[in-house]
């Protein structure tokens, strides 16, 4: 059984506390079902968020917007970093 990492600052001890109650509420002989009820059902969301992530960018590209900013952020960050580098070196040489 895989662990997915939640974004909710749940530690190992109250994940291993949750997963005892469980165990307790539902039996041992129901565990399996469970995690193969939660293992479609997330596969099933993962499936979704994909095809909506893929219809969003074929709309985008069939209406010629640009889809990829990834490369625009990426040379604003450079730029900022040069500005940085341009202004701190007198000051790093100096030290």
């Amino acid at each position: 059984m895989q662990l997915v990492t939640l974004p909710l600052f749940i530690s190992g001890a109250e994940i291993a506390f949750i997963l005892f109650i469980v165990l307790m509420v539902f039996g041992a002989d129901k565990m399996p079902e469970i995690a193969r009820g939660l293992g479609k059902g997330m596969r099933q969301i993962k499936d979704a968020t994909n095809d909506i992530k893929s219809e969003i960018t074929k709309s985008a590209q069939k209406n010629g917007l640009d889809i990829d900013i990834t490369k625009d952020v990426r040379k604003e960050i450079d730029k900022v970093k040069d500005d940085v580098e341009e202004i701190s070196g007198p000051i790093k040489r100096n030290f």
